[in-house]
This record gives C-alpha cells, structure tokens and sequence, in this order.
C-alpha cells in the first residue's frame, strides 16, 4: 500500500491545479455551456494530468539524488524510499502510452499536442533544465501547449492570440519569481540542487521579474482593449477585470519581498486566501461579460 500512496504522492495531483488553464479556450469562446464540447476538452484534462504526471515521475528518478539534498524536497517519495524505483518507472511508461492510445480515439490534433508536450517537457528533465534562461522559457512553453491542447480538442472560433501571450508571460513571472526565491533560500547550496541557479543572481532575477511583470500587465491591458470577440458585444467591458489583475500579480510580488513566499506558486495559489479571492472575483466578472448578454434573463 505505502508504495501505491508513493506513486500517487509522486504523480502531484495537486499540481493537476496547472492544468485547469486547458478550458481557456472552451470558457473564451463561449462555449462553456456546450455539453459536447465541455465533455471533449475534460476528458482532455485528465489525459493531460495523467501526461503531466508522467513528467513528474521522470523529474524526481532522474534528480533523487540532488532532491536529497533539498530542504524539502527530500521528503517526496522517490528520494525518501517511499516509492520503489522500478514502480517509478512502470509509471512513467504506463501513464503516457495508455494516455496517448486514447487521444488517439477522439483527436489526432490533441494527441500531437500531448506528444509535443511531453517531448518538451522530458527534454527539460533531461538537458533543458541545466540550460540557462531556457530552463524558465521551457517551463513557460508548457503553458502555452496547455492551452493549445484546449483550442485544438474543439472547434474554436473567438480565441485571442492575446491569451497566448498573457499565458506565456504570467508563466514567465511565477517561474522566474519561483527561481528567485529558490535562489535566496538555498543560498550556497543553491548550485548543487538546481545546476542553473550557479549562473543567476539576485539583481538578474529581479530585472527579469520586473520586464515579465510589466509585460504580463501590458500584454493583459491589450488583450481587454482590442478583444474583437462578438461575445463582448463591441464593448471595452473587459476592462472591469484589469484591476483584478493587477491586484494579483502585485500581491503576489508582496508574498515574494514582504513575507518571503514564492518557492512554490502553486502552492501560493492554493492558499492565499486574497489572491484566491482575486481569481475568483476575475472569473465571475469575466463570465457575465461574456455570458449574460446571450442568456437571454
């Protein structure tokens, strides 16, 4: 059993939170209330969960050793004899294959998309994530698939190529602020648990965080400006959402230099309780924009 609940540890279900961003596509071009198409893009989801998994699983067999040196990582399951090393890798052989077989039945275009990312993100695993500066490009990349997976598993007709690049950016400021307090945690052992962090430093990372910042914020302010989709009626009503935004993104810059959070976004986004309240408070302002004029109340 404790080996069942090593795998399952390993595969990070809550980091599946990633992959909730594969619904952009089905939410902004309105089609959120199709049954068919809601159908298509969550059995994607969980394809892409199961893929996403498998890269897990990969990352910790071939870093169990520098992991056991990490403050924290050493108590995941591979480095901490949790999970067995050859149940590790029937996972990360099973998850993909079975995955793939069964995108294969109902979108050929998803199924490159999933290869696609799963090639990416094993050559991360392997060479990219000891490359500088491509090390964070390349976690970014991975977004941006997600939400291509979501635009080529149904017909998209409304989806902005603004959201691509809000997508890309927003990545690029957690990773980048993710590498920076990593950089400031680890201190003199920051090299030998992530090889890149030799070659960055403190005034880089924050000249970094602060250009993707403001590009996120620009690109967003444009994408709400020129969004030429019926949905929003030939309004600038995507406006109201900006100051959500922004609210969030400075917030999370206060968890990183006020309160010293940030290692892990994921799980600041898990529980911080005001940038929850942000993510929520955009959605909800965003779907009536897009949803109310066609409901027809």
């Amino acid at each position: 059993m404790q080996p069942l609940i090593g795998l399952i540890r390993t595969m990070r279900p809550r980091q599946w939170t990633k992959n909730v961003i594969i619904y952009a596509a089905l939410v902004f071009d309105g089609q959120m209330f199709n049954g068919a198409a809601f159908a298509r893009v969550t059995l994607s989801f969980v394809l892409l969960c199961l893929i996403s998994s498998t890269v897990y699983i990969v990352n910790d067999l071939v870093d169990i050793e520098s992991d056991r040196q990490h403050p924290t990582k050493k108590n995941r399951a591979l480095p901490a004899g949790q999970l067995p090393i050859w149940l590790a890798i029937i996972g990360a052989v099973v998850l993909p294959t079975a995955s793939i077989l069964i995108a294969l039945t109902f979108s050929v275009p998803f199924t490159a998309v999933l290869v696609m990312y799963l090639g990416l993100q094993l050559l991360y695993s392997f060479w990219l994530k000891h490359v500088v500066i491509l090390d964070v490009l390349v976690v970014a990349a991975g977004f941006v698939l997600r939400v291509t997976a979501g635009v080529v598993v149904i017909e998209v007709a409304r989806f902005s190529p603004w959201l691509y690049a809000c997508t890309a950016l927003l990545a690029l400021f957690l990773i980048i602020g993710k590498r920076r307090q990593e950089f400031l945690q680890l201190a003199d052992k920051a090299g030998s648990v992530r090889v890149t962090l030799r070659q960055y430093n403190l005034p880089l990372l924050d000249d970094m965080l602060r250009m993707v910042m403001t590009g996120t914020l620009i690109a967003y302010l444009l994408y709400a400006i020129e969004e030429p989709s019926e949905l929003l009626q030939g309004t600038n009503l995507a406006l109201l959402t900006v100051p959500f935004v922004v609210y969030g993104v400075f917030r999370y810059l206060y968890l990183m230099h006020v309160k010293g959070d940030g290692s892990a976004p994921d799980e600041v986004l898990l529980k911080d309780r005001p940038i929850q309240l942000a993510i929520l408070l955009w959605g909800a302002t965003f779907v009536l924009i897009l949803y109310l004029p066609h409901l027809n109340i």
